[in-house]
């Protein structure tokens, strides 16, 4: 008899460019082997140069799409990505209250292009009711300085975010510091305990989808049965593979290569 495979949930917005958003989400969970789900919150037109605009999905239909997927099938994790307004997040964090499986919030404000995902008036809702239904949130550090007016300036200002995120309730917090010079350093923190995932930076500018890569991947080794320094470790390594395989589209920012692993010679 075959085995039914793990069973992720992601709640995110399309995108219409495949390399980040619900696409990317659903890649890496193939990758990873787990059985990717969606509830889609908004849908974008985007493409490698940008965003050219977002739809956001009404409150009612993000519900239905989530009632019949966990009521049904079930969940061993749930991850969330763009929500993009105070109605969706005050929603999506009414469905994940209570729910029966770890939840990974990539709290995601921008695009790779800068362009605008999440409204201002959002950020408040998103610190006082989704934050503290989180397990782990995965800011980058422009949404660090979102969340908290916190500006990071190397690993010494890492701590001190991640203790002003860990205010707002979740159980864990993963500082993504992807940004700053050096190596890629990332400070997992649990209000107790520090712990550090580097990884050489790799120059490559097709890194379209690396936030929603990553947060899939921790909620698919999670929904794994491993533990969260162990998904968190595991899923730096599948991103950072999939960052120096990133690939060439359209005119602008290519996405990461969520099949590098299975391309001849890995």
């Amino acid at each position: 008899m075959v085995q039914t495979p793990p069973r992720v949930l992601t709640v995110a917005g399309s995108d219409s460019g495949g390399g980040a958003g619900i696409q990317a989400d659903l890649k890496t969970m193939l990758a990873l082997g787990v059985h990717g789900m969606s509830v889609i919150a908004a849908v974008t037109a985007q493409n490698s140069l940008g965003v050219q605009g977002y739809w956001e999905l009404p409150e009612e239909a993000v519900r239905a799409q989530y009632r019949s997927v966990v009521d049904d099938i079930g969940v061993q994790a749930i991850k969330t990505g763009m929500l993009a307004s105070p109605a969706l997040v005050e929603t999506v964090a009414d469905l994940l209250t209570g729910a029966d499986a770890p939840v990974v919030v990539d709290p995601v404000a921008s695009s790779k292009h800068g362009d605008t995902l999440l409204a201002n008036e959002a950020l408040d809702t998103l610190r006082t009711r989704l934050l503290p239904v989180a397990t782990i949130v995965t800011p980058n550090l422009y949404e660090v300085e979102l969340l908290t007016g916190r500006t990071v300036h190397g690993r010494d200002d890492m701590r001190g975010a991640a203790e002003a995120l860990l205010a707002f309730g979740p159980s864990w917090v993963l500082v993504k510091g992807g940004h700053l010079e050096g190596e890629a350093a990332d400070l997992l923190f649990d209000g107790e305990q520090e712990r550090w995932f580097t990884s050489p930076r790799h120059d490559n500018r097709h890194t379209h989808g690396t936030g929603c890569t990553l947060a899939s991947a921790i909620a698919s080794h999670l929904a794994l049965g491993r533990s969260m320094p162990e998904a968190v470790a595991a899923a730096k390594t599948y991103v950072t593979g999939a960052i120096e395989a990133g690939f060439s589209l359209g005119e602008g920012i290519g996405p990461v290569d969520h099949a590098w692993h299975w391309r001849p010679g890995r």
